[in-house]
């Protein structure tokens, strides 16, 4: 293998090696069964198996108890944007209370408003371009929602929730594609939780879908089947082909995460321990590195900071692509600089970034 770069991108993101190189071997042969993975069939028994072992391993990893469905579903975050609304708003009467806290729970909620009468109950971070959260006095719930939603971390802005919000006996409905299987969760606070995987679970493709089993009795007859939340439970996540090649990959991270790693709680540990190295240099420069999240709604995943002009900024990307650190650059909405350090993100890449940015400090006459 040639030399590998430190991957800061936001997704799709890095992967263990550990991984790549179990997959890189099933892609030839799984497991004595004479095919590829990216041969065999959906209603094998060899898949029957990948299936079962990756719903354990998540059910035990998160704590999931008795009475939630694990779903294994395509099409991203975004469609669940959607097939969300569909299941649970489309023809109630109700409406659904969003929480926006920045791009992506603003996306959710605009395809949420075509099915029905989503409401926003907060968005006070707008004006700032969201670089902070709701305290839990300013969430006003409808008492008659269908659900609230939240996005546990919004990777372009850089904020995370350190825990849910209190809904009382209203469903929530949480996004946490960008911080899923980074931490413990209490499931059990939760009506549905849905994540993209190619953040921390694995590859593009494939989503996952946590759903509280009597929420299922609530979707309406008529859906198309592919949006059928209660139709892909009964079937197994088999209605169609499901992302047989993700579904295994997902499988070899929850392994990484349960043998090598210790569990959520370590990995939840390490995570903090790495985010700190850089909102440390935050802290000590702010006048230099301005760190968009106000500090008590950081994200442990996605570090963001504007420096004191967009030259600057750009040269400190090409700087850093030398020193093979790379998808630095901020999203366009934002601009600035971006680093990505999901699960896999190795503590050597995350002190390289961090030594990087004292020394670009002295490079532009700043004092280290």
């Amino acid at each position: 293998m040639s030399k590998r770069v430190f991957n800061f991108s936001p997704g799709p993101a890095v992967l263990p090696v550990k991984v790549l190189e179990e997959a890189q071997r099933a892609v030839v042969e799984l497991d004595g069964q004479g095919m590829s993975i990216l041969e065999i069939s959906h209603r094998s028994k060899a898949f029957d198996d990948i299936l079962a072992e990756s719903k354990a391993l998540l059910g035990e990893l998160l704590g999931v108890p008795a009475g939630y469905s694990i779903l294994f579903l395509q099409g991203g975050a975004s469609l669940q944007f959607s097939m969300l609304p569909m299941n649970f708003l489309r023809g109630t009467g109700r409406t659904a209370d969003y929480v926006l806290t920045g791009s992506w729970g603003t996306k959710a909620f605009e395809e949420a408003k075509r099915e029905g009468a989503a409401r926003s109950v907060w968005e006070g971070g707008k004006a700032g371009n969201y670089s902070y959260l709701p305290a839990q006095s300013e969430l006003k719930f409808s008492p008659n929602a269908a659900y609230v939603h939240i996005t546990s971390n919004e990777t372009i802005q850089g904020v995370e929730f350190p825990s849910q919000p209190d809904t009382g006996s209203i469903p929530l409905v949480c996004d946490a594609s960008s911080n899923f299987l980074s931490r413990p969760i209490a499931v059990d606070r939760y009506g549905l939780i849905y994540a993209c995987a190619q953040k921390n679970a694995g590859i593009a493709g494939l989503t996952v879908v946590i759903v509280r089993d009597d929420l299922l009795a609530r979707v309406p007859q008529g859906l198309p089947p592919m949006l059928d939340y209660k139709l892909q439970a009964a079937n197994d996540s088999h209605y169609n082909t499901p992302p047989v090649f993700g579904v295994y990959v997902l499988l070899l991270i929850a392994r990484w995460l349960k043998n090598d790693i210790g569990g959520l709680a370590k990995m939840a540990e390490i995570n903090r321990a790495k985010a700190r190295l850089l909102y440390d240099v935050l802290d000590q420069h702010p006048g230099f590195y301005a760190g968009h999240a106000r500090a008590d709604s950081r994200s442990m995943m996605n570090v963001t900071w504007r420096m004191q002009n967009p030259e600057l900024e750009a040269a400190f990307i090409k700087g850093a692509q030398g020193r093979d650190l790379v998808d630095l650059k901020g999203h366009r909405s934002v601009g600035g600089i971006r680093a990505s350090i999901y699960n896999a993100m190795p503590r050597e890449g995350v002190v390289a970034l961090r030594d990087y940015m004292l020394e670009f400090l002295k490079q532009q006459g700043a004092s280290p």
